[in-house]
This record gives C-alpha cells, structure tokens and sequence, in this order.
C-alpha cells in the first residue's frame, strides 16, 4: 500500500527556531509539510484552532531553545508533551509512524523517554544530552559516519555526512549498560568521525562534545524513532557547506557542473519521506 500524500508536522513556538528550514527540506523532500505551534497540540480547544497529531505521518521536534533551555536543554518541552499529549505520542509510534528530533527536539526525545526505546520501552530515561566537555557552545561543521548495521529508515544510502552543530549541551552520555545494549542492538546510528580517516576517538573538534563512543545519533529498535545532534536542515543547499567554492572550483577545472544544487542534509528526510511512501 502507498499513500500520494506524505503529512508532516514541524514543531514550532516558544524558543525554537529552525523549524522553516526543517519545513522547507521536508517539502523539498517531497512531503506535504506543516509548522505547527505546539499550543495547537496540546490546547487546540482552548484557543480553537485544533491540530491531530494522527492525522500526520511525521513528526518532527526541531532545533532550538524550548523555553529558554530552562532546567535544561528538551526538559520543559518533554514534559509538557508527555503531560498533555503522551497517550496520542504513543499511539503515533504504534501506528508505525516516523519521528525525528534534531538537537534541541534530540534532547526532547531523550527527555520524553522516546529514545532509546529498548524493548519498546517509551516512558524511561536512560540516556542524557548533557554540558559540552569544552564547556561552553559551539557552532561548527562536523564529520559523521554511519554505522552500517543500524536500521534506521532516515539514513539508508548515507555513509559520511557533513553537517553543522550549533549547541552548548550535545555530550552524549549514559550508563556503560545503557551503551552496551545501543551497541548490541546497532541503535546508534551516527558517530562523529575524522572524515574518511575513521571514527575520532573522542578527539576535539572531530567529537566536539565529547559525546560517549563519539555518539552524535541514535534511533529506537524499530528504526522509525531518530535523534541527532547536528542540523541536517542546516545543509539542504550545497553552498550551506563552507567549502562549496573549492568544490565548484575542482568541478570548473575538470569542466564539470554540479548536478544538482541540494544540500546532502535533504537526504535524511528525503529517506523518511520514500519511506512512508511506500510503507503506509
């Protein structure tokens, strides 16, 4: 069964701020993709304009500050989710359905309990996102690579990616069993890399953080549920890449053109979009 109209829904309100680059990759994606202020979730009545989260297919906690990063990073919008709508999250998941937390909607998700998931447990926390080890934020361009044996719908066909981070609290950090089932169950999915040269061995700035097992990315067992650290949204045109020029320059003196003009970042919603496509 297919489905011609892939519906997406882009958190949005109260301190986060990329949800027009989240909205715009997922309708270059080829979705049909909405901002949607989280009062009209979790008050719709209230104010009278009513959203239904089982009305989408996606569902995506964008980057940012959610109230201020107040009690920490994801913490207040975690919880006023699980408080007001966590039985219709739940049901989301069930139906099979696709969420992705980027940075600050990472932390959400970390804090919602939605990851890591182990045996579809949705309700524990049992990773944090927790204070850069350089101690204060950072705002660069990082190196991932996929772990080949992960099942996670969002980035099938990606072995590097460049993409930007722009946070204060993206350590990855947990407890040894906690990092031993994510490993055994092939649950992390990017991992902060030296380019082609390998993985960095918690080496700044390869791991700017100072991430656990250089961690960047992780999904639930299904592979449906997926948080990241850095911003594919940030990347979905190729000059977004701060080496675009000497790309260009390369492709000029050998007389070639770029192909296309799209960002490597669109691939990961790009993915989820096919998904569903073909899948619901």
């Amino acid at each position: 069964m297919t489905v011609d109209k892939v519906r997406a829904l882009v958190l949005t309100g109260y301190g986060l701020n990329c949800d027009y680059e989240t909205n715009f990759c997922l309708n270059l994606a080829g979705a049909a993709s909405e901002r949607v202020h989280i009062n009209e979730l979790i008050k719709g009545e209230e104010i009278g304009k009513i959203t239904r989260l089982e009305d989408y297919h996606l569902l995506a906690f964008d980057g940012g500050f959610s109230w201020a990063d107040d009690h920490g990073a994801g913490i207040v919008l975690g919880a006023r989710l699980r408080y007001n709508i966590g039985d219709q999250l739940e049901q989301f998941i069930k139906d099979g359905k696709l969420i992705i937390g980027i940075c600050n909607g990472f932390q959400a998700l970390v804090n919602l309990g939605l990851l890591p998931g182990f045996n579809g447990n949705y309700h524990s926390r049992e990773v944090a996102l927790t204070f850069n080890d350089i101690g204060n934020f950072r705002n660069l361009w990082v190196t991932l690579k996929k772990n080949t044996k992960t099942n996670c719908i969002f980035t099938e066909g990606i072995d590097l990616l460049d993409l930007p981070i722009r946070h204060g609290e993206g350590k990855f950090f947990t407890s040894d069993e906690a990092l031993k089932k994510l490993k055994e169950n092939n649950q992390i999915v990017f991992q902060y890399a030296k380019g082609s040269e390998g993985l960095a061995n918690g080496e700044y700035p390869a791991n700017p953080n100072g991430s656990l097992m250089d961690i960047a990315g992780i999904c639930d067992p299904t592979g449906r549920i997926f948080g990241l650290m850095p911003h594919p949204e940030a990347y979905n045109h190729y000059t977004n890449h701060p080496n675009w020029p000497r790309r260009v320059q390369e492709l000029t003196s050998n007389n070639q053109k770029i192909g296309h003009e799209e960002g490597e970042g669109v691939k990961v919603f790009r993915n989820a979009v096919e998904y569903i496509k073909n899948n619901s």
